[in-house]
């Protein structure tokens, strides 16, 4: 993964600078191997962080339409053990949602120490749909990246991993996509003409992803620039970044509750 594709602290970023069709210099048969092997790894250190319970970890997705949140989520995950694992999907605020403070509903699906969370998209909708759509004022939004950026200090010093990959699609890659759904009859369910309504605001969401890789980049909730035009090579990034992220945490598998003279005892 190349290093430039990490952002861990607030520093000016510019997308142009990051190539969406990047592939690391490896072709596809080498990266669904590479992925295949990251896969066990994963299931295995995915399984010791939910015994020891001592951490938990926080996968944030975000991107354009398109650029692979549940293909990476499906692809990534296929081999971890569901019953450690939370996804949860960040719409239009409900009624309730929308009288407390944008935070509340994200705080509820925080993930408990041991389980591997999975957020496709965020609280970060906060500060690009609302920005791009001109939903609240800019005093308003303007004052989030900091309460985010305090919302995810106070998660990550209470024991959880935070990992947030930001998907990193071409334009021509995304109408290549569209248009795929409507051709192919097996994935017109995947088509909505609100896509048609997002991608003419195209400029808008950049600006405003520049602005939060910008603001909200930082040592404990790193964010990730990853290349999103090659779906293959995009699962092996994301895959290589979690599996390195998790085996630093040094999970191990606790010990017996009962000591061995007891369990003779017991006979067991």
């Amino acid at each position: 993964m190349d290093k430039k594709a990490l952002i861990d602290s607030p520093r000016a970023v510019a997308l142009d600078a990051f190539d969406p069709a990047d592939t690391g210099g490896m072709d596809k048969d080498q990266a669904t191997n590479k992925v295949g092997k990251l896969e066990r790894r994963l299931a295995h250190q995915q399984e010791l962080l939910y015994a020891a319970a001592q951490n938990a970890v926080l996968v944030v997705l975000q991107g354009m339409d398109t650029s692979g949140k549940d293909g990476t989520i499906k692809h990534v995950m296929a081999s971890v053990n569901p019953v450690g694992v939370q996804v949860s999907n960040f719409k239009q605020p409900t009624v309730e949602e929308a009288a407390h403070d944008f935070l509340w509903r994200v705080h509820r699906r925080a993930p408990a120490l041991g389980v591997l969370g999975i957020f496709n998209r965020s609280h970060y909708e906060d500060v690009l749909v609302v920005r791009v759509h001109k939903l609240v004022p800019p005093e308003v939004w303007k004052q989030r990246y900091e309460q985010i950026n305090a919302f995810e200090r106070i998660l990550s010093e209470n024991g959880t991993l935070i990992l947030k990959f930001f998907l990193h699609i071409s334009k021509a890659e995304q109408r290549r996509r569209l248009r795929e759904r409507l051709e192919d009859p097996d994935k017109n369910w995947k088509f909505s003409e609100g896509d048609l309504k997002e991608r003419a605001l195209w400029n808008g969401y950049m600006a405003a992803y520049e602005k939060l890789l910008s603001r909200c980049s930082t040592d404990c909730a790193p964010w990730y620039v990853i290349p999103a035009d090659h779906k293959w090579y995009r699962n092996l990034a994301v895959a290589s970044v979690l599996v390195d992220a998790i085996t630093d945490l040094r999970p191990r598998y606790p010990k017996p509750l009962l000591s061995r003279v007891r369990l003779r005892r017991l006979r067991l």
